[in-house]
Parts: C-alpha cells; structure tokens; sequence
C-alpha cells in the first residue's frame, strides 16, 4: 500500500514538474510578444498628450533590448514606421528576462514637428511572462515629439484642464 502512494506521488510530481518546464521553461524560447504604442505630435509643448495632440503618421520607432548586467543588445527590431493614426506594432521572438527594453522615438516626417519629448521620447515595455504578466500583447506608453510653436488655443485648453501653473500666470 506504501508503494502505491509513493508511486502515486512521484507520477504526480513528474507531471507537475513537466508542466511547469513547459509554462516556464522550453515555451518562453518560442514565445512571440506584439508591442503596440502610438506616437503623437504635442501640439502645445507641454510633454503630455492634449485633446489637440495630433498622430504623426510615418513616425518611426525602434525597440532595443540591453542586458541588465554588461549593457549588451540582446534584440534590436528593424525600424517601424507608424500608420496613418501614429499606431505602431512591434513583433518579438524570444524571452527577455534580464534585459530592458525600451522603444524609443527614431524620427518624425514632420519639419514643424520632430523635437523628442524629455519626458516621452522612450518607453519601457516588459518582454517576459517571469514578472507575473501573461499574455502576448504589451503596451507602450505613447510617444511624442514636440511641436515648433505652440498651437494658440493651447493656454486655453490647459486651463480647462486645470493645469495649474497657466491658471496661476493668468489671474
């Protein structure tokens, strides 16, 4: 009777340890993520997307992995234009548990239009199912780069938004 429960244990243990070789193990080789975002045009200059944020369709992004110990390129897609409403899609082949990886802004079709936002200008995305996120899709934070001048009715719209330095410079 020992016997049998010990056998018993022991099959249930092999198909445990199996399954979750599979979950975590031989299936992250194979495991293909999409990274989308969107990259915009800051209308108003202010480093966060407004209602009169405009799309930059043609924008281009790049995704690069850096091993988190020696900084090494661990994946680095091909160049990716944005569509016509600035969203962009990212196909990734692999498994990047000890790298970050960030997309980062490359260039923008539009003269009035192509100064990097400080604070959007590269977005981290996490490529790993490790850290407890399940799924094949990853989203990116949007994108921006920040137009020549400011539109006119920006000091307005902020101020409906309640952004607090305008309201204060203007009362």
């Amino acid at each position: 009777m020992a016997n049998i429960s010990i056998i018993a244990l022991l099959c249930f243990t092999i198909c445990v340890s199996s399954s979750l070789n599979y979950s975590y193990g031989a299936a992250e080789k194979n495991m293909q993520y999409m990274v989308v975002g969107h990259v915009y045009c800051d209308t108003c200059r202010v480093e966060f997307e407004t209602k009169v944020s405009e799309p930059i369709s043609g924008a281009v992004v790049k995704l690069e992995c850096r091993n988190r110990t020696d900084e090494a390129i661990t994946f680095q897609s091909q160049e990716i234009v944005a569509d016509n409403f600035g969203d962009y899609h990212i196909i990734v082949e692999g498994d990047y548990e000890e790298s970050d990886c960030d997309v980062a802004l490359v260039r923008s079709p539009r003269a009035d239009c192509s100064d990097p936002t400080e604070a959007w200008r590269k977005s981290r995305v996490v490529l790993t199912t490790f850290d407890g996120l399940s799924g094949k899709l990853r989203f990116a934070n949007n994108l921006g780069f920040k137009k020549d001048r400011a539109l006119p009715q920006c000091t307005r719209i902020l101020q409906e938004m309640g952004y607090y330095e305008l309201s204060q410079e203007s009362g």
